[in-house]
């Protein structure tokens, strides 16, 4: 994808949706780390429903140590993998009260040190939390990067770097929003929607789906 076709690729996605945001309900930076933390092969909506009580009764990293790891687990037990995201979960927490003073780091590579946040994680607290220029790569973004040609390669970080490199100002704060968004509701894994892309005649996809109802060609 040129240029020319990045920027117009941005500015459509922008236009229909001005202020993106990420569909993880938190109330804090913390509630968003432990979100983004929790939300790790699971879904935006699973980890809300599981949250909302969890987020009324704690609030900050010392809270959900007074909590325990046995008292997260009840009420994050919806969620796949519970077992090992509340121990990640107690033990983060725990570093942010004995190293940070309770505080989310607002630095990339302090926040990977913590158990259970990857680079994706991070990125997702840092653009969201602190206003950063990041760009998550999960399912979503990796198959939209690939597939309309907009960011290509092999691996999320291969991606990433392509997204860095390629989109402008102003989109770069809001980008993986976009992207994510995009991928989950239209550039779907299995049938893509291209029949209401905003983006379609930018895309480099070949076997477009271009009826509702229709299957994706072999």
């Amino acid at each position: 994808m040129k240029k020319d076709q990045v920027f117009e690729f941005f500015r459509r996605l922008a236009e229909a949706n001005p202020a993106p945001e990420t569909e993880l309900e938190f109330g804090n930076t913390y509630q968003l780390l432990v979100a983004v933390t929790l939300s790790a092969q699971s879904t935006d909506v699973g980890v809300n429903k599981a949250t909302r009580a969890l987020f009324r009764a704690v609030q900050t990293p010392a809270q959900m140590l007074e909590l325990g790891e046995e008292g997260l687990k009840a009420h994050i037990k919806t969620i796949g993998l519970f077992n090992s995201k509340a121990k990640n979960v107690i033990a983060l927490s725990r570093i942010l009260v004995e190293r940070h003073g309770g505080e989310v780091p607002a630095d990339r590579d302090a926040l990977v040190e913590l158990p259970g946040v990857g680079r994706k994680t991070a990125n997702v607290v840092m653009n969201c939390a602190f206003g950063a220029e990041t760009f998550a790569v999960d399912t979503h973004i990796f198959r939209v990067g690939n597939r309309t040609g907009l960011a290509k390669g092999k691996t999320p970080l291969a991606v990433e770097k392509q997204l860095e490199k390629k989109v402008p100002q102003p989109f770069r704060v809001g980008a993986h929003h976009w992207l994510i968004l995009h991928g989950r509701y239209i550039c779907k894994a299995r049938t893509p929607e291209c029949w209401h892309c905003p983006v379609i005649d930018l895309c480099a996809y070949k076997p477009k789906v271009l009826e509702k109802g229709a299957r994706k060609a072999a």
